[in-house]
């Protein structure tokens, strides 16, 4: 991967800001003309530090304002298992964040429904497909921050 310079991060930064902003905005808040800027985020974007552009929707708005933490525990530590298990996840819309964890929780999902009966149908679909040892759900009451912009330090390991 590239070495990024503080240029780039500067055009990171923006591009998390608003991504629909106009390169040649970009371009002036960063110091540059137009052409090396895009040149800058064609690299980013070729080199998957910029996986995609995408819109950020208000989740009451669109209906799905509840979100609840569901820990996962399973006996079941093979690779076909969690295979199966991460199609069946990775298919159900409702599920926005997927991790495998360590410590006492195996798998950790945030979801997003309209209410507490759209909750329960997506539990008892989650229960009727697979096998698992534990299912905890915990319900956020307020969201207090929530970014998808990731701080971009300068000494940026390399891979």
């Amino acid at each position: 991967m590239p070495a990024m310079d503080a240029t780039d991060r500067k055009i990171l930064t923006l591009i998390q800001e608003n991504a629909a902003q106009p390169v040649a905005e970009i371009a002036r808040k960063v110091g540059l003309s137009v052409t090396p800027c895009w040149r800058r985020i064609q690299r980013l974007e070729e080199t998957g530090i910029i996986r995609k552009r995408v819109a950020l929707l208000d989740p009451q708005k669109i209906g799905v304002g509840m979100s609840v933490f569901v820990s996962v525990r399973t006996d079941q530590h093979n690779a076909e298992w969690l295979q199966n298990f991460a199609t069946m996840i990775s298919a159900m819309p409702e599920v926005v964040e997927f991790y495998r964890m360590s410590g006492e929780v195996d798998y950790l999902l945030r979801v997003v429904v309209a209410d507490m009966a759209a909750y329960d149908t997506f539990y008892r679909t989650l229960i009727d497909k697979v096998q698992l040892t534990d299912v905890s759900s915990s319900f956020a009451m307020e969201e207090i921050k929530f970014t998808t912009a990731l701080p971009v330090v300068a000494d940026t390991p390399s891979q």
